[in-house]
């Protein structure tokens, strides 16, 4: 199966695809929507709790989102939904649905890390 690379250009956030790079964001926009520049791994006392053998010793340790970011890669599937959403930033938005979905596979890694 094809995995495609996301990499940064000129700042801005791209993804690879069958047909060459998909534009997905500036940089600055998808690190901003994930929280900041870093990523501090924590787990609630619920988790550690319903998952009591669960290895939490990662716990404090902060992670560059813009090194996770480099560190993705994608599926075709993934990667024709993200060329299917608009790159227009709504009205009442502050990014668009394309880098909303970015961030949202981004946001995932960060808490779940990258398989």
């Amino acid at each position: 199966m094809d995995r495609y690379e996301t990499f940064v250009e000129d700042g801005i956030v791209y993804v690879g695809s069958a047909d060459g790079p998909l534009e997905v964001a500036p940089l600055d926009d998808i690190v901003a929507a994930a929280g900041g520049p870093a990523w501090t791994i924590s787990y609630s006392d619920a988790e550690k709790e319903r998952y009591a053998g669960m290895d939490t010793s990662d716990e404090g340790l902060v992670v560059d989102v813009v090194d996770m970011l480099h560190a993705m890669t994608h599926s075709r599937r993934f990667v024709d939904t993200l060329a299917a959403h608009p790159t227009e930033v709504p009205a009442d938005d502050t990014i668009s649905p394309r880098a909303g979905l970015f961030v949202g596979k981004l946001l995932e890694n960060l808490e779940h890390g990258v398989a």
